[in-house]
């Protein structure tokens, strides 16, 4: 008998052994719970941040695009302040050249009247400015201002009859308007 007690002591102390180390296990259990709970918060945080940097990103990929078409635009409006100031230049040029003779050879005055004249055109043509259609053409009270009228003999529709100050168009906005004497 005394082998069977050894037996069933040595079991007991295998049970003993078995629950001390469920015992350990449990107490080893909570500090990994602990630290999976740690490791869960810092996973949602690095999900927070990551969706802030995301969103920041994008911000800042509209802003960086609406400074560049705001600066576009303001560039436009420069460039096109510039262009209308330089109207009255054109006009002066298209003055003095109405006033030359056609007659025979034209002065070294005269052509060098005409060749600034030309390049100044050229240079703002290469800008996007374009003249308003002249006479001739139907009236449109977008690009034409009209300061006079004259009846048409046959019926037909408002015409530009005279073109009385030169109108200009650029890139597709009116700078300003032609002054016509309508016909019709």
């Amino acid at each position: 008998m005394s082998d069977e007690i050894r037996d069933e002591a040595a079991e007991a102390e295998q049970v003993i052994a078995d629950a001390e180390e469920i015992v350990n296990e449990a107490e080893l259990a909570e500090p990994v719970e602990e630290d999976l709970d740690e490791l869960g918060r810092a996973v949602a945080e690095r999900d927070e941040f990551r969706e802030m940097a995301q969103r920041l990103q994008a911000d800042f990929e509209n802003f960086r695009k609406r400074s560049a078409a705001q600066a576009e635009q303001s560039a436009e409006r420069r460039v096109a302040g510039v262009v209308e100031q330089m109207l009255p230049v054109l006009d002066t040029f298209d003055l003095a050249a109405s006033h030359l003779s056609t007659e025979g050879e034209p002065s070294a005055e005269a052509a060098a009247l005409s060749s600034a004249r030309a390049m100044l055109v050229d240079t703002l043509t290469k800008l996007g400015l374009e003249a308003v259609p002249g006479a001739g053409e139907a009236f449109d009270p977008e690009v034409h201002e009209a300061v006079m009228h004259v009846e048409a003999e046959d019926g037909e529709g408002p015409v530009v009859d005279e073109v009385l100050r030169a109108g200009y168009v650029f890139r597709g906005t009116t700078i300003r308007a032609a002054m016509v004497r309508v016909r019709g």
